[in-house]
């Protein structure tokens, strides 16, 4: 099983909007460095939903190739329709990704059958492991835990990445499915008691600018360590919170532009942070001491 601190990489840009290449291969140096357990490419902080589908398939491979077997790769391929996220899929699994993170169908709003045969399809045309990723925040559609149970019996279909900050999700989902299903914390506040209450990890927003911190806490609140879990999520609440100031990944891009990771780099219609937010997300990154 994939678990502990899996971090929803960036999509690094110059500052024209063209892809970073070479700010992508240093990030996924540095990430291993620190202690990341896997890595997510091209989900919703990686700038999906503006990357065209070759860019999107060479992000993947690239992020594929670099980190060259030493952790899990998990490719974000989903979309709203069911015929582009199996093309997507299988592109992945051709790069050679370990798994796939697939979003609840945007925009449409699919019923709860509507959701089932739309994952049921691509689990069946593409035999990559493959993650179910809930965000209604975003999605304006909400999986039900019984629909992500049901899907849960399909073989390649491994775990849920559990995005609406509710924890009684996590408990519902686990009495409806097997022990090996994996269920991920989706939400960085609340990341810390998901997984003291036996979550299996948290795919991560934070875990961009402080990841060593990140993983540390994660191993400790999976280990059952409430006092050490606690108290290093302690550290990174101002960051949990203060990365969400513009709609994520502005300030995540802004905080590793500041830490001279990559450029200031993004892609309309998401604009670079606003200057009166600066001093939020320093405070915040200061509390975790990153700088």
């Amino acid at each position: 099983m994939i678990q502990g601190s899996i971090v929803a990489l960036v999509t690094p840009m110059h500052q024209d909007g063209s892809l970073d290449i070479q700010s992508l291969k240093q990030l996924v140096e540095f990430h291993i460095e620190q202690g990341t357990n896997a890595l997510v490419a091209v989900g919703t902080t990686g700038e999906s939903a503006t990357l065209n589908e070759q860019e999107h398939c060479l992000v993947i491979a690239t992020i594929v190739k670099c980190v060259a077997g030493r952790i899990p790769v998990i490719a974000g391929t989903g979309a709203n329709s069911t015929t582009e996220a199996i093309n997507l899929t299988l592109s992945a699994q051709q790069a050679g990704a370990d798994a796939c993170l697939l979003v609840t169908p945007y925009y449409n709003k699919p019923t709860q059958t509507g959701l089932f045969l739309h994952h049921q399809a691509i689990a069946k045309a593409v035999q990559i492991p493959q993650i179910l990723y809930n965000v209604p925040g975003r999605t304006a559609c909400d999986m039900l835990p019984e629909t992500i149970a049901r899907l849960a019996t399909i073989d390649n279909i491994i775990g849920v990445k559990e995005a609406t900050g509710d924890l009684s999700r996590l408990t519902q989902i686990r009495a409806l499915t097997n022990s090996d299903f994996a269920i991920y914390s989706g939400d960085d506040a609340s990341s810390c008691e998901f997984c003291l209450l036996g979550g299996n990890g948290s795919i991560s927003v934070t875990g961009n600018v402080a990841p060593k911190l990140l993983q540390q806490m994660l191993t400790a609140a999976m280990q059952g360590d409430k006092f050490t879990a606690k108290t290093l999520d302690k550290k990174l609440q101002a960051l949990h919170q203060n990365l969400f100031v513009e709609s994520n990944p502005i300030p995540v891009k802004w905080a590793l532009a500041h830490m001279q990771m990559l450029e200031a780099g993004i892609r309309l219609p998401l604009t670079w942070l606003d200057s009166k937010y600066y001093a939020t997300v320093t405070t915040a990154m200061q509390q975790a001491e990153i700088i």
